[in-house]
């Protein structure tokens, strides 16, 4: 199967209101203007030099996300063109975004990573460190002028176990509601963006509005 093929399957299974990031990590940009001329233009990448190297020599109506883990020293090198950071769990990462944004005239989007699987080597917040966040920015807004928190993101446990992907799917879905629901949230929340190339169709049917998908468009890496 090709790219564009690929692209077309996945595309007629997805609901109108998921949006599809096709995650382009180590792929030549060949294969992202493959995907490109089928007609995608989101972009999920992992690591701020390649991407904006790939930023420098594709068109220009493409949206970047960044879906990997951000050290707080590289935000500069995507905040000119970067459309929306998956990946905010910490204030510090937050602030920082913020400054770097307001160096470029930019409001750059934000879905803040929730930590919801059982393995120490994923990132996130917990629900009470997410609360205070939350209540923090609310509380200075005169600071976080230059972000816009418009979601949740967060990723299952790495298992075959289902049952337990959904669970944990079912409770970011839970916080995710309370977070939208919140009288002082800062924006519209609406993007919970969760759910990868092996578990989107489960991710969707807890409630996702977003999916990264990367194997089952590009191939295997």
């Amino acid at each position: 199967m090709s790219i564009s093929n690929n692209l077309t399957q996945i595309k007629s299974q997805l609901p109108n209101h998921v949006t599809l990031v096709a995650v382009s990590k180590t792929k030549p940009v060949a294969d992202l203007m493959e995907a490109y001329d089928a007609g995608q233009r989101i972009f999920g990448e992992n690591k701020i030099q390649e991407m904006t190297d790939k930023w420098e020599v594709m068109p220009k109506d493409i949206e970047w996300h960044m879906i990997g883990h951000v050290q707080t020293n590289k935000v500069k090198y995507m905040a000119p063109y970067v459309s929306l950071i998956h990946g905010v769990d910490s204030l510090k990462l937050l602030q920082e975004i913020n400054k770097q944004a307001a160096k470029n005239n930019r409001v750059i989007d934000c879905l803040l990573q929730v930590y919801i699987a059982e393995e120490e080597s994923k990132f996130g917040l917990d629900e009470q460190e997410l609360d205070e966040l939350l209540k923090q920015v609310q509380h200075d807004k005169e600071n976080y002028k230059n972000i816009r928190i418009v979601g949740l993101m967060g990723m299952a446990t790495f298992t075959e176990n289902q049952n337990q992907i959904e669970k944990e799917f079912k409770h970011l879905k839970t916080i995710f509601d309370k977070v939208a629901a919140r009288k002082d949230a800062i924006n519209g929340v609406s993007i919970l963006s969760m759910g990868m190339s092996g578990d989107y169709q489960l991710a969707i049917s807890c409630g996702s509005t977003m999916v990264r998908i990367g194997s089952s468009i590009f191939g295997l890496r």
